[in-house]
């Protein structure tokens, strides 16, 4: 969710307002101003400082004021973290990110269904549930990158390109000859067991790969059942709803993605829990194509 805006945040903006087409706030001029009296006298010192609290003070106390500065920090918001998704996609491969906007475009669907059936209302709850549910598909497609760079990297690092199994095999091939010395067979035994964890390392890697392709076909499927929901529903409260049970669901999920990036890296993109990513309404042109 965006941050809480704090008076400080207000005081900064009331103290820096100013009217459109201006380029200079009248705030710094009067202050400028009684700044420069006070040389002459300083009690314009004393003026213009009660002057200027009692101007803040009436700014920060108007709600409307209060209203515009929360609806300037939100799009402030919104777009750092639109800049921030766009920088992470980038460091996606080409198919991942055709995976992802694909899906985004989808979603864009949903959304512009509602708005050419009359049902606007709801398309502002319905947008915050689907960008959800594309964070998600996000967090997925930059972990299977990480299993997958991990994996990648762990077969470069050897020396010996034969295969962990193979390596594996010789070993206990070698342990089998009662001949070699104590020191050699203790030296042996010790790489056995490092080869095992390292192949049950990379059996859970695998296994992990398995569980997120399931979840981003998952996800994959159930946007289009809302799609598909959402053409025939007349109630755009009931579309909101489903879109919010299906991002329930994948609560485990987003707990997993957290732990796997915590092991894999990236830990920086993901701890936190960002902002909704807007979805935009695709053209009709779009929707006609789909």
């Amino acid at each position: 969710m965006p941050a809480r805006v704090g008076w400080r945040e207000y005081l900064k903006a009331a103290f820096n307002a100013r009217p459109l087409g201006m380029f200079v706030a009248p705030n710094w001029v009067g202050v400028g101003g009684f700044f420069l009296l006070g040389l002459v006298h300083p009690g314009f010192w004393l003026m213009g400082a009660g002057l200027e609290l009692g101007y803040l003070y009436s700014m920060v106390a108007s709600a409307r004021f209060r209203r515009f500065v929360n609806a300037q920090e939100a799009l402030k918001g919104q777009s750092d973290w639109r800049r921030r998704v766009q920088e992470i996609i980038a460091r996606l491969s080409p198919s991942d990110q055709e995976q992802y906007r694909t899906l985004e475009g989808r979603c864009g669907v949903i959304l512009h269904q509602q708005e050419t059936e009359g049902l606007a209302a709801g398309v502002a709850a319905q947008s915050e549930g689907l960008s959800r549910l594309l964070w998600i598909f996000l967090r997925l497609l930059m972990t299977r990158d990480s299993i997958r760079r991990v994996l990648a990297e762990s077969g470069r690092g050897d020396r010996d390109k034969r295969s962990v199994e193979e390596r594996l095999g010789d070993l206990k091939h070698k342990l089998e000859n009662e001949k070699i010395g104590d020191e050699l067979r203790k030296s042996l035994t010790s790489q056995v067991e490092i080869l095992q964890q390292r192949m049950e390392s990379q059996d859970q890697a695998r296994q992990k790969l398995v569980f997120v392709e399931a979840e981003l076909t998952r996800i994959r499927e159930q946007v289009e059942l809302i799609r598909e929901q959402a053409a025939l529903a007349t109630d755009p409260a009931a579309v909101s709803q489903r879109i919010d049970a299906v991002a329930s669901t994948l609560g485990d999920t987003t707990q997993w993605i957290r732990e796997q990036q915590q092991m894999y890296g990236r830990v920086e993109d993901l701890l936190n829990e960002p902002p909704p990513i807007a979805v935009a309404a695709p053209p009709a042109s779009q929707e006609e194509k789909q």
